[in-house]
């Protein structure tokens, strides 16, 4: 008969979970990990990042800028006749990779002698969880990873045919002529990049009034601004009252601009609204609180109101981002381990939008550390400045840095254009290490590279730029 009884029972094989797994694996604890997907749905070995979200997307959106690049192949010294582009090929691709990857997250599980036990998990007590088989398990310490997952909005119900998530949106094989999208947070833009990449005439709709709105004002102008020449539409400050069918499409109806209008088009791709899922998982037998919003209430080291009972990831409503999941659940395994941990800093969790050109951000926006009643200094350099990004003809956008004038530590960065995700690894050490702007200036970066833009506007916040004035 297998084993039933751990010191360790996860919830829910997403980042958070296997994270969760694989370092109280690591501390020597015995672990057991359910998931009750085989893949094929919302979930799966690798939760909706690895199958469904971040991974398949990231795949589509570099098929996206192949796209566009060779849209401008004069500008390179390269013709070709007769160019075509295959979004199902692209699909197929993206779906390739999802598998790879979640391949690899089984074989990490095996190899740290992980039980993995598909089916649906539920808890009968704080130290009990019953699988849909009528396997009991036992845990010294339980950890929830379910997620969340969209919902629909009052007059945007998902049908997964006319009004579809990012879920469906990953498996559309053609392209629809005319799609509106609603929300114009991350999934919104790359979405709106990846669909007009492949010709789709594309409107966005966001209720406040700027893209992006949870990042620096500034780079929300710049990605409006880039968007506008890429042929995407945006309405902000819209109020979407719903959508409706109209022959063989759809009518978005809103109001921007004091006045109701319509969009028609053959999609809505609803890119806002999310719940957790906390549904039938016996949160009310283990004591288990939630919050206002129905995610579960946890502290500082990933603990419920449930003495032995931890929740990673989505399900808590923290932030909804794979790494913070990453982090909760190496807190979790840790925490429960005995080991000491250091509480996460939300605030300075780095954030990221990979549609061209991408979109980075850490810490504060200049707004808000202003409101905060810092008196600030900004260095804030384009990447027109920067050698590499002429060389390689992506030189639109900037990198901003944003420290405190009293110490010159930092509290923000704000970075659009090439690779910006990339570059907010080196400004998160520092500001982790408390580091100051004038150090990342002092450190010498490689000629040529991206990076340089980075040192440039660290040495922008005393006027010491060297290619910029």
């Amino acid at each position: 008969m297998p084993e039933t009884s751990f010191d360790i029972v996860v919830i829910g094989a997403g980042p958070g979970g296997y994270h969760a797994a694989i370092r109280a694996a690591q501390l020597g604890l015995t672990a057991a990990i359910i998931e009750k997907d085989d893949g094929t749905g919302i979930g799966g070995v690798g939760g909706v990042c690895l199958n469904w979200g971040c991974i398949p997307s990231k795949s589509l959106l570099k098929n996206a800028e192949l796209v566009n690049t060779l849209y401008d192949a004069d500008d390179w010294g390269i013709t070709f006749d007769n160019f075509q582009v295959d979004i199902a090929a692209a699909i197929d691709r993206s779906r390739k990779v999802s598998a790879t990857l979640v391949q690899g997250i089984g074989y990490l599980l095996r190899q740290n002698k992980i039980e993995l036990i598909r089916g649906a998990g539920k808890l009968t007590s704080a130290t009990t969880v019953e699988i849909d088989d009528g396997t009991v398990l036992t845990g010294r310490s339980i950890v929830i990873a379910t997620g969340a997952r969209p919902r629909s909005l009052p007059g945007l119900e998902i049908d997964g045919e006319k009004i579809i998530t990012s879920r469906e949106a990953l498996e559309t094989r053609e392209v629809p002529e005319a799609i509106g999208i609603i929300g114009g947070g991350a999934i919104g833009a790359e979405f709106a990049y990846f669909y007009r990449a492949y010709g789709a005439e594309v409107t966005i709709f966001e209720m406040l009034p700027h893209l992006v709105p949870t990042e620096d004002e500034d780079v929300s102008v710049e990605l409006e601004r880039a968007f506008k020449k890429q042929g995407i539409n945006y309405i902000t400050s819209a109020t979407v009252s719903g959508a409706e069918p109209r022959g063989d499409g759809m009518v978005v109806n809103y109001h921007a601009a004091g006045a109701d209008a319509e969009f028609e088009c053959d999609k809505v791709l609803l890119g806002v609204g999310v719940q957790p899922n906390t549904d039938d998982l016996g949160l009310e037998s283990a004591g288990i609180k939630l919050d206002e919003h129905g995610f579960i209430e946890i502290n500082d080291q990933m603990q419920t109101s449930a003495a032995g009972v931890y929740a990673v990831g989505d399900v808590t409503g923290k932030l909804l981002l794979a790494h913070v999941a990453f982090a909760q659940g190496v807190i979790a395994a840790e925490v429960s381990a005995g080991r000491d941990t250091e509480p996460l800093k939300y605030a300075d969790m780095p954030r990221a939008v990979y549609c061209q050109p991408q979109v980075a951000g850490l810490g504060l926006t200049e707004k808000q550390a202003r409101e905060q009643g810092y008196e600030v200094v900004i260095g804030k350099v384009p990447w027109r400045a920067v050698g590499k990004a002429q060389a390689i003809g992506e030189y639109n956008g900037f990198t901003k840095i944003i420290s405190d004038a009293a110490s010159g530590d930092i509290l923000g960065a704000a970075i659009v254009g090439p690779d910006a995700t990339e570059f907010l690894a080196e400004i998160s050490v520092v500001k982790t290490l408390e580091g100051t702007a004038a150090e990342i200036g002092l450190t010498v970066h490689a000629h040529p590279t991206l990076s340089e833009g980075i040192k440039e506007a660290a040495l922008d916040t005393a006027g010491e730029a060297i290619h910029w004035i």
